[in-house]
């Protein structure tokens, strides 16, 4: 077997300690050890960095096409001048591109992160497809939410038939977005929907997210989505929560401005619960993306109110030595709790 550097030191040093404290002999050690190999460099990380490298570069080019209007007249010269013969093209380049990857991953299975770039490319394909789309369909309403909800229902349909989580990933990315421009469309584009602001709403939306999240595994179709819709859930929640902390439920910056930090206090309360009490639950149910999602932004509920409270009331040098501190118990304290979880695995071993 062959391991990266991180894991083959792990298993050396930890056979080391075996033979040291008597738990296995000397030649059992050797055998052991000879077992396995240390890879040189993990080309599994260079290729998955390569391919979001590669996928963000397309991004950007698809961009700067988009952006540059001489791009955009020179392709619907070279095609048509149709938005809906557009619309076609890239849906039918759409599907080619889904029917390779489709293909390529069954002859090809273990080649993981490429089959997945391949599938981003149909996806790209088909996001360019539903705005000819929508250009073609335009009756100057502005209603464009509902193109959104229809690349959300695509992308759905997609990565349940491919499957694929990278598809699902985009359904759910579609899918906020659509939430977000509806409610500002049907409020009229104002700040309030129901008396809630975008970050409030957005609050809701996690908290929905992640519950449907656990309806999932009630499907054996929609199991493989229930972690990836859990932690997107958990993402649209504390990122709203933590803007809510700063902003409160104001919809504009100049009633923001007026108002003190401390009568927001609630706000950044409910956010530090929230995350305490995901914390808790990823405890007692061993839950990772819980426990994560709930130290983090803590950590960054804290750090926040404290450049909130003491940026202009403390000297920078006292303000800095501060967070200097802080960090370092941060990292004291996570070092010692490493160490006895290390002993704690060898000791059991």
């Amino acid at each position: 077997m062959k391991f990266n550097k991180k894991q083959g030191f792990f298993l050396n040093d930890t056979i080391t300690q075996w033979e040291k404290s008597g738990i296995i002999t000397e030649e059992t050690a050797g055998a052991l050890k000879n077992s396995f190999s240390i890879r040189s460099f993990d080309f599994k990380k260079l290729a998955k960095y390569s391919f979001w490298i590669a996928i963000i570069c397309i991004i950007i080019a698809v961009g700067a096409v988009v952006a540059d209007d001489f791009l955009i007249n020179l392709i619907k010269k070279f095609f048509t001048s149709s938005n809906l013969a557009l619309c076609l093209i890239f849906l039918t380049v759409a599907a080619g591109i889904y029917f390779i990857g489709i293909k390529r991953r069954h002859r090809k299975p273990e080649k993981i992160f490429s089959n997945e770039a391949i599938f981003f490319i149909g996806v790209l394909s088909t996001a360019v497809s539903i705005v000819y789309l929508g250009r073609a369909l335009d009756s100057g309403s502005g209603h464009f939410s509902l193109l959104l909800l229809l690349s959300t229902a695509i992308y759905a349909a997609l990565a349940m038939w491919f499957p694929s989580k990278l598809v699902w990933l985009f359904s759910l990315l579609s899918f906020g977005c659509w939430f977000g421009t509806e409610t500002g469309y049907v409020s009229g584009w104002g700040a309030y929907y129901l008396g809630m602001n975008y970050p409030l709403r957005f609050v809701l939306f996690g908290v929905i997210l992640v519950g449907v999240s656990f309806i999932f595994n009630l499907n054996s179709r929609l199991s493989m989505f229930h972690k990836l819709t859990y932690k997107m859930g958990l993402l649209y929640l504390f990122i709203a929560l933590w803007i809510l902390s700063i902003f409160g439920n104001y919809g504009d910056m100049s009633s923001w401005y007026d108002v003190k930090q401390i009568e927001l206090i609630h706000w950044g309360v409910l956010s530090g619960l929230a995350a305490v009490g995901a914390i808790v639950y990823g405890l007692k149910q061993d839950d990772y993306a819980s426990r994560s999602f709930g130290i983090t932004f803590l950590f960054i509920n804290l750090y926040t109110k404290f450049f909130e409270f003491f940026w202009n009331e403390l000297h920078k040098a006292a303000f800095f030595i501060i967070l200097a501190v802080s960090f370092w118990l941060i990292g004291w304290k996570a070092e010692k709790i490493w160490n006895l979880e290390f002993i704690k695995k060898n000791s059991q071993a």
